[in-house]
């Protein structure tokens, strides 16, 4: 099953559960019709919002310490949960339940097209707030859906490779820039890893992560899956820290400076998935810190896009930054 079917079926669950207590609220309660569909269009509504809170809480059990300078006030979280509910409830009901993988070409750039891999769970559609502006700046671009599901993560890396090849002939480029959320971090990167083990050169000018688990996250203990065995962080007995576990640790194992230079990743001091949350802080790679946005929310988020198109631009110009950057929070 594909992450657009089973979201469409949720979304199936959810009418008929909507349903069903509509027609509860007129048959027992006496509702009238407007009050009935309120009550259950609510009853949805809610249970979303706690699924959503639930998340923080979770995340909040295997936290990292949040530096000072991003430590929010009591107005700041009400907007850091908003954002991530509406970009959660956007994203799964409208926008990846209708989406399909894409590619629009704009020739005469001198970017390097991007390719956009999303992460667990989730397909092209999650990309449709930057594909805009990719499109406003007539950068070229494809979007691909990781299938099966629930596969291992290295299972992706041809059909990595396949759009990779496609998107440089496609535009006469000879490199791409990867910008991908999540699990689809570690894709780009065990796409890399296969290619250096082929002989061959990864075709990257840059690879630019957003709320990537590059050494796990203790939430993916509840995903199903391969690909979620591979983003687990193990409690070993005696141990102060989470490591991550096998197949991150030879993963990284099987970089060089080199491979870590070509990443930028971007992370958020409050992602409600990725804990701890500095799990996303690659050592060699350049880092960029942000506060008060959750883990859908960095897809969506204008500081945040901001950052990936300037990341975008740079690659172009063959610039390198600072290891470590960060983004403060204003309160």
């Amino acid at each position: 099953m594909s992450a657009r079917q089973l979201l469409r079926l949720i979304l199936v669950v959810q009418a008929l559960a909507a349903l069903g207590i509509g027609v509860a609220a007129i048959e027992i309660f006496g509702a009238g019709r407007w009050e009935a569909a309120a009550l259950a269009l609510g009853s949805v509504v809610l249970v979303r919002m706690l699924i959503n809170a639930n998340n923080f809480f979770m995340s909040a059990r295997f936290a990292s310490p949040t530096p000072p300078e991003y430590r929010l006030g009591p107005g700041a979280c009400l907007r850091l949960f908003a954002e991530e509910f509406a970009a959660s409830m956007l994203q799964s009901s409208w926008t990846m339940p209708r989406a399909r993988a894409c590619r629009r070409l704009h020739p005469g750039a001198d970017v390097p097209p991007v390719l956009l891999l999303h992460g667990y769970g989730c397909n092209s559609g999650y990309w449709s707030h930057l594909m805009p502006l990719l499109d406003a700046a007539r950068i070229s671009h494809a979007a691909v859906d990781l299938e099966p599901l629930t596969a291992d993560i290295d299972a992706y890396a041809p059909l990595v490779e396949r759009a990779v090849d496609e998107l440089c002939a496609a535009s006469g480029s000879e490199k791409v820039v990867i910008v991908a959320h999540s699990m689809g971090g570690l894709v780009a990167r065990a796409w890399m890893r296969a290619c250096r083990q082929q002989g061959k050169a990864p075709r990257a000018a840059r690879v630019i992560t957003l709320g990537t688990p590059h050494h796990g996250t203790c939430l993916a203990a509840f995903g199903i899956g391969l690909n979620a065995a591979q983003m687990r962080r193990l409690k070993g007995r005696g141990q102060a820290e989470l490591p991550e576990c096998d197949w991150l640790r030879a993963l990284a194992a099987s970089e060089d400076a080199a491979a870590r230079a070509l990443v930028t990743s971007i992370y958020t001091h409050h992602d409600n998935i990725i804990s701890p949350q500095t799990s996303s802080v690659l050592p060699g790679a350049r880092n960029i810190a942000f506060g008060g946005v959750g883990h859908v929310a960095l897809g969506r988020n204008r500081r945040v896009l901001a950052a990936v198109m300037r990341e975008i631009d740079s690659a172009r110009r063959g610039e390198q930054g600072p290891v470590n950057t960060a983004d403060n929070m204003v309160k």
